[in-house]
């Protein structure tokens, strides 16, 4: 039986939550002071990231691992569903930077005056992005929790993005020192990398969680097998399935020719075979049906 961390999940949450709150204000007032159309771009990722924390929220809410009468497969999908939200958020990110930057291109230039206070200030800004992914990252894979990988992954497109822009910003700012205004077109130009890393990310993402909501195979049936025919007394096994993700729940089942006299023996047989399975993949369901010995089939999988 898999372990419920949801109550560790959702202080990660809320702390972070509260971090990204910090952040987006923060990006959002230096954006307006300074009219960057990049770092105002990068305060709507911000804003991707507060809104991505509250959804993980209510998904843990709702994402037990344990069984009940209406979900007795658990509610683990939840959080893959809470993750396909941040990719969908990321997805509207993505959009809205680029169209802010094709709209300037097409329009007149804006001047973004920048200080040196205030690239410091975003300094700190990148400082606290680079704690939230480091641990939203480590708490999200010592417990297996797909929405804290997320997350890490979308807050660690943040960081690229702050980076990108503040390079754009210095440059900018040593164009005004330097009396050189053509470096005012950096802040527009660097918005569409920092669209493709924000796009990545919700790829990334989106490619991580798919396979667990569309029941793809977990574990090569071809392994499964090994295992099993290894249990003295394993025959054959046979149409063998699996779906979850591992590390965090597995279900397998299997048809399976067992050598046994009586139903008694064929279950102490199956019983160890589901031993074995659990201790390679654990957390793991395994569902056995014992076929006729007479029985013989040589598909391994679906």
């Amino acid at each position: 039986m898999p372990t419920d961390n949801r109550a560790e999940v959702r202080q990660v949450l809320l702390i972070t939550l509260l971090l990204n709150l910090v952040v987006m204000g923060l990006k959002g007032v230096v954006g307006f002071l300074t009219g960057s159309l990049s770092l105002q771009a990068d305060a709507l990722h911000s804003v991707t990231d507060s809104a991505n924390n509250i959804l993980g929220l209510i998904a843990n809410r709702f994402s037990s691992p344990q069984p009940d009468r209406d979900h007795p497969y658990g509610h683990q999908k939840f959080e893959a569903v809470g993750a396909l939200g941040i990719a969908a958020f990321l997805g509207i990110a993505c959009f809205e930077i680029l169209h802010g930057a094709i709209k300037r291109i097409g329009g007149s230039l804006t001047t973004v005056n920048i200080s040196a206070p205030e690239l410091w200030l975003l300094l700190i800004v990148l400082g606290v992005n680079i704690f939230v992914t480091s641990y939203e990252g480590n708490v999200g894979k010592r417990v297996g929790s797909p929405i804290l990988i997320a997350d890490a992954y979308h807050t660690m497109s943040d960081v690229w993005v702050t980076i990108t822009v503040l390079v754009g910003l210095i440059g900018i700012w040593q164009g005004q020192l330097l009396n050189l205004p053509q470096l005012q077109w950096l802040d527009v130009f660097l918005a569409f990398p920092v669209a493709l890393l924000v796009f990545r990310s919700g790829w990334v993402v989106l490619k991580e969680n798919l396979p667990w909501l569309v029941d793809e195979v977990a574990i090569a049936p071809e392994v499964i097998q090994s295992i099993a025919m290894e249990v003295p007394g394993v025959v054959n096994c046979h149409n063998i399935a699996s779906r979850g993700v591992l590390g965090r729940q597995v279900f397998i089942e299997m048809h399976m020719i067992v050598d046994a006299k009586d139903v008694e023996s064929a279950h102490e047989i199956t019983e160890e075979v589901e031993n074995r399975l659990g201790e390679r993949f654990n957390p793991v369901r395994v569902l056995i049906h014992v076929e006729p010995p007479a029985y013989k089939s040589d598909q391994i999988g679906f």
